[in-house]
């Protein structure tokens, strides 16, 4: 039993959340990028003295996940011994970080009179690193990591809060961005000081013995309410499998096989079976793969209860050495982000049967390319960087989401911000109509967005899915439709493969349109007046009503005496 009482150490919990928010929020309001400023591309968390995390803000599970190594790596690197007040410690190396080089982990420690009192800690998704394609995120063509841009060891950038210009210029050196990325990281360094003065006004009004004391009770309670609430999934041996489209044009499928076994109040997850490491960026480090997959148990577990050390306890995640979801170093991983989709619900189609209640069917999946070229109106080099980001799945009770991130927190990115920072035209954003999978509770709608470049020399990065896998159904769910990426839409138009590194014109318009999402329980269940609803929101076409769903819609209204006829004639067959 805890010899805090509860007001107190309520209101300490209180406040280690808002340190997570303030500094999130310091990052979204000052970073230059538009993924970090708009996409909402990053994270944040607070750390005790043990570098255990405590607190988190509400961002992506891929970073939060992921963490906890950093911050343990970064310590191995540099021992709480040797840091000081203002020091901060940055690393973007694949395997100590989340998989990828544009990740910038950052740690800074907090002290008070003279203690080591936690720390604050950020990752920013950087705009471009360097490497062979602008954003740092190709596909084809990528052999090693060497090939996608700098690699930063645990390193300190800022030493009693100045600057190292050294190691700042050796960035700003190898990256098509200087002004975002050096903008962007001195924004997590702001940041980061924001959530250090609030560490230490906590400690100032408590004492450190009781913010310690709270932060352990914390995590204590954290990993027994999950505990509890994996103890009530039946133990069983659980799998399931999926696959990624390929690891670009002309190869082969990449099979996700997941085994999740649980045995009274702990799960583990084994990704043996699964297709070997690529050749190519479709590579999963297995820090990525364990943040998709922790947070896949949480979801189904304890998802209001917070985030931290003691919510990743119960669970283990293992991968072979050598296979997609744990490549050995020094495979690429920088698109990386194309496979968090398919870790998570790997998690979640395994565990359907066991929680039929609580599952999703699988999501729209979005899309996260990447552009360069020449801007001859500003008369500079640019990258740009986008999020497609379409619906959810059907779920036990209702519809899935239009236009809503799913495995994590990031928004699709405004079509003024895009425009006003980069040459780039907005043509189109928008619903596609009958591409949600049918469902007693429909899947989401894919998404459709049309970009018209104002560039010379440009430069595409596709990175995208499902156009050969369609997002599953389940429970008698229809799948979702395909997605697909081409470039001026129309009777000429190019097919441009999910994971391609391709030229395009001045002028051309690049249309990403996404996959719908599966649906939950046979559409013949599904209430006819929903379907209607869904016929005058345009989501539905009526053909598709009669369909898939044995609705008949005449003069906006339902044949109740043509559908009940139709409906039973489908049942019969």
């Amino acid at each position: 039993m805890s010899a805090l009482d509860p007001i107190t150490l309520g209101v300490v919990w209180g406040a280690l959340q808002s340190i997570a928010v303030e500094v999130g929020t310091t990052v979204h309001k000052t970073a230059y990028s538009e993924q970090a400023r708009e996409g909402q591309d990053f994270s944040v968390a607070v750390f005790d003295p043990e570098g255990r995390m405590v607190a988190q803000g509400p961002y992506s599970p891929g970073h939060m996940g992921a963490m906890s190594a950093a911050v343990r790596n970064a310590l191995a690197a540099h021992p709480v011994e040797t840091l000081r007040p203002g020091d901060a410690i940055l690393l973007n190396d694949p395997l100590l970080g989340s998989g990828h080089f544009p990740d910038f982990f950052v740690t800074q420690p907090a002290f008070h009179e003279g203690a080591l009192i936690g720390f604050t800690v950020n990752i920013v998704h950087q705009t471009d690193v360097g490497g062979s394609r602008p954003g740092s995120q190709g596909v084809e063509g990528i052999f090693d990591y060497f090939q996608e841009g700098l690699r930063i060891p645990p390193t300190k950038v800022w030493r009693h809060y100045e600057e190292d210009a050294g190691v700042v210029g050796i960035i700003a050196a190898n990256t098509r961005t200087p002004e975002k990325v050096l903008g962007d990281l001195r924004a997590q360094r702001s940041a980061l000081r924001v959530g250090e003065l609030r560490l230490i006004e906590l400690a100032q009004r408590y004492g450190r013995a009781t913010v310690r004391a709270a932060m352990d009770e914390i995590i204590a309670r954290s990993e027994a309410n999950v505990r509890a609430a994996i103890a009530k999934i039946p133990d069983g041996v659980y799998t399931f499998e999926d696959f990624l489209d390929d690891y670009g044009p002309g190869t082969e499928p990449l099979r996700v096989h997941v085994t999740v076994t649980v045995a009274g109040d702990g799960v583990t997850i084994d990704y043996a079976g699964s297709s070997p490491q690529t050749p190519s960026g479709m590579n999963s480090y297995i820090n990525y793969t364990r943040s998709y997959s922790y947070a896949a148990i949480k979801c189904l577990t304890d998802p209001l209860g917070p985030m931290n050390e003691g919510a990743l306890r119960p669970v283990t995640v293992t991968a072979p050495e050598g296979s997609f979801l744990n490549p050995r170093p020094p495979a690429g991983g920088g698109p990386r982000a194309i496979i968090s989709y398919r870790v998570f619900e790997s998690v979640l189609g395994a565990l359907a049967p066991a929680l039929p209640e609580r599952v999703a069917a699988a999501a729209s999946h979005f899309a996260n390319p990447t552009f360069g070229g020449w801007d001859r109106a500003r008369n500079r080099r640019f990258v740009a960087y986008e999020l497609v980001i379409s619906g959810t799945g059907g779920r036990a009770t209702r519809d899935g989401c239009d236009g809503m991130g799913w495995a994590f927190n990031a928004s699709n990115i405004p079509v003024e911000a895009q425009e006003a920072a980069q040459p780039i035209v907005v043509e189109h954003f928008g619903f596609i109509r009958d591409s949600a999978g049918a469902g007693t509770y429909r899947g989401g709608c894919g998404i459709r967005r049309d970009l018209r470049f104002l560039a010379d020399e440009g430069k595409l990065t596709n990175l995208s899915e499902r156009q050969r896998f369609a997002p599953y159904g389940i429970f008698g769910g229809k799948p979702g439709r395909l997605a697909r990426t081409v470039i001026n839409p129309g009777p000429d138009e190019q097919i441009v493969h999910g994971k391609q590194s391709r030229e395009f014109a001045y002028g051309d318009v690049i249309s990403f349109q996404q996959s719908g999402a599966g649906g939950y329980g046979h559409p013949l269940t599904r209430d006819p007046a929903r379907v209607r609803e869904d016929v005058l929101d345009d989501y539905v076409s009526r053909d598709a009503a009669r369909e898939e769903y044995g609705v008949v819609i005449v003069d906006d209204q339902i044949d109740e005496i043509a559908t009940a006829a139709l409906r039973a004639r489908r049942r019969t067959a």
